[in-house]
Order: C-alpha cells, then sequence, then structure tokens
C-alpha cells in the first residue's frame, strides 16, 4: 500500500540532484510514493525511468539512541548482498541537508510479504509448512555467513549482557515518555539472573520475523530479508528467540475492546509449531536449544521494549503509522506472555 509523498519527508528535488551524482546510470522522470505497512523507519518506493528502488529513512521527530540506523542497514545488505538472501545496495546518504535525514537506496524485490493471510498461489497445508521451513533455512544460511570475510566488523563478546543493558536503557529513556508498566523490574531482573553461555558468533539481524522477508509470488520461496537497522554480531540464537516470539499462537487474551482477534495466522494448519522450527534450525546448524527459554523470553521482552517507542512516538504525534495506538494494550500484553515463557507456561 503506498501514498503520495509529503515534501517533509523527502525534498523530491533535492533527491533528484543527488540522484544525478551519486547514480549517474539512472536517468528519466523520478517518482516517490510512501509505503504505509511499516511502524518503524519510513519507507518509499523510488521509480526513474525504469530503475525501480526501495528508499529508507527514518521518521521524524526526537529518536532514541541506535533507533532507526538506516545507514547500519545500508552497510549490512552491501556486506551480505551475495551470501544471504539480501536485496542489492544502489547507494547511501549521510548528508542530512540532501532530504532532511540520512537515507539509502535498495533494488525493488518484486513478491510477497506474508502478514495477515497466505497467497492465494500457495495456500495449502504443504505450503504453509514450506514457509516455515525456508524462514529457518534462510536464517540458518544467514548465520552461516563468514562476517568478518564479509567485511563487517563488531564487538561480539558480551553480546547478551550488552543487548539486556541495551533495551533496559531504551525502557528507562521511554517509560518517563508514556507510562508505568507492571512486571517489568521483575522480568528485567529474571532475564539478567539467567543470561546462558553465548554462542558463536555471528551476524544477527535483530528484527527476523515472517513480515520482515519476502517470498515469491508464485511459490513458497524466501527471496528477501529486509529492515536491518537493528543488525549486528552476536549470538544467533538471539534471532530465532526473536522469530519464534512473533511465531504460533501465545495465548494472548483479547484486546480489552472485546473483539475476538483473529488467530495467528502461523497457527493455521500446516505451519511449524515454534518446538518444530526450533528443530529444524537446530538440525540445520547443529546449535543447541538447551537454554531457549531465555532467548525466548528476552525477545519478548525487547519486543515490548520497542512497540512502547512506538507507543511514545504515537503519545507526540510522530508515529509513521497511526495503528500505534494498539500498543497501549499490546505491551501490557507481551510482558504477560514473558512472565508465563520465564514460569513455562507457553
Amino acid at each position: 500500500m503506498a501514498e503520495p509523498v509529503s515534501t517533509d519527508l523527502v525534498d523530491i528535488e533535492a533527491l533528484e540532484r543527488w540522484l544525478d551524482k551519486h547514480v549517474p546510470d539512472s536517468r528519466g522522470d523520478l517518482s516517490v510514493e510512501k509505503h504505509v505497512a511499516g511502524f518503524s523507519n519510513e519507507t518509499f518506493y523510488v521509480t526513474r525511468g525504469a530503475d525501480r528502488w526501495v528508499m529508507r529513512r527514518p521518521p521524524r521527530g526526537p529518536l532514541l539512541p541506535t533507533a532507526h540506523d538506516v545507514l547500519r542497514e545500508y552497510r549490512f545488505i552491501s556486506a551480505l548482498h551475495g551470501k544471504a538472501r539480501v536485496p542489492r545496495p544502489i547507494a547511501a546518504c549521510e548528508d542530512t541537508d540532501v532530504i532532511g535525514a540520512p537515507f539509502y537506496l535498495m533494488e525493488r524485490k518484486d513478491g510477497v510479504v506474508i502478514r495477515g493471510e497466505m497467497p492465494a498461489a500457495y495456500d495449502t497445508p504443504e505450503d504453509r509448512r514450506r514457509v516455515g521451513e525456508e524462514i529457518i533455512e534462510a536464517l540458518a544460511e544467514m548465520h552461516g555467513v563468514d562476517w568478518e570475510v564479509a567485511g563487517l566488523t563488531g564487538k561480539a563478546e558480551g553480546f547478551l549482557a550488552r543487548q539486556l543493558k541495551r533495551w533496559r536503557g531504551q525502557w528507562e529513556q521511554t517509560q518517563p515518555r508514556t507510562r508505568e508498566l507492571p512486571g517489568l523490574q521483575e522480568l528485567t531482573d529474571w532475564l539478567e539472573a539467567n543470561m546462558p553461555p553465548e554462542q558463536t558468533p555471528t551476524v544477527v539481524h535483530g528484527d527476523y520475523k515472517l513480515d520482515n522477508v519476502m517470498y515469491a509470488p508464485d511459490q513458497p520461496e524466501l527471496i528477501a530479508i529486509f529492515d536491518w537497522e537493528m543488525a549486528t554480531i552476536g549470538d544467533p540464537l538471539a534471532d530465532l528467540g526473536w522469530l519464534m516470539s512473533t511465531w504460533g499462537d501465545n495465548g494472548d487474551p483479547p484486546p480489552p475492546d472485546g473483539e475476538a482477534a483473529p488467530p495467528p495466522l502461523t497457527s493455521q494448519e500446516g505451519f511449524p509449531t515454534r518446538e518444530e522450527m526450533a528443530k529444524l534450525y537446530e538440525e540445520r546448524t547443529g546449535r543447541s536449544m538447551q537454554d531457549f527459554r531465555f532467548y525466548h523470553a528476552f525477545a519478548t521482552y525487547k519486543l515490548a521494549a520497542i512497540l512502547e517507542g512506538l507507543y511514545m512516538h504515537y503519545l507526540e504525534k510522530t508515529a509513521s503509522n497511526p495503528e500505534s495506538a494498539r500498543f497501549e494494550y499490546e505491551v501490557p500484553t507481551l510482558l504477560d506472555r514473558a512472565h508465563r515463557i520465564i514460569k513455562g507456561e507457553t
């Protein structure tokens, strides 16, 4: 879904001048449309002559530290292109005077991002299982890339401790601008007390889930991994925990308006369960699932922190998507789910 772009998000004339200099092989009329499906970085469809790109820039308004890092996205897809399932990078701009923020361009892929329903071309139990298998296979491939040979750098040691410190700090900066949340401190204390030994470091996507990947339009083949703004080098099971925090039926209660929410797409017949997905990953990579409860609970804690940051943007009227209002009740629900995970109830 797309809509016309406002000039306070993209100065189209300035963008055209920048393209003339930095993408000189591209010529023709320039058009820019805003993609409105996401909640974080602003995404645009850019067309110039025969070229079709996607542009990413941060949202408007004050940003939390390390959030919405589009240049990090560009560094990672540039290093991983040809080694993992990422779009081809085109160019990046650090100069905020061009359109008002840093941004980058990547190729526009043709396919399907699966959100609320399966594509009609492959909506059978067998196809749904293949969707689950493909997302695990692409994750294992990404974690198998030699990140040092690819030219990436990162401080791998102490990754989990730094991650917990980072997201605890995110909560500390967000809450004064939103609200107090029961159970948050107890969950933080449990995570700090139950941190496992770390795995051998790999590329970590940081936001790996079904609606951040694209499948082919006619078959359940995963063709691209998007949204690399939180990518880093660290413990690969953090990615698997994140994927599983968004997978299947987590037993959450319905929203407070009383309307029964539809069951999660990935709870439909054919999709592998969370246990089956973890086993597929373990078989593909050889990594143990012994401490997976920590990674699952931490992912849910992190998701709640991210959504509370987006809820903050909603309260401050700088949200990129008006549906951020629903995080008023979704964040407390996530914290309750994390408590069930550490108790072994989900």
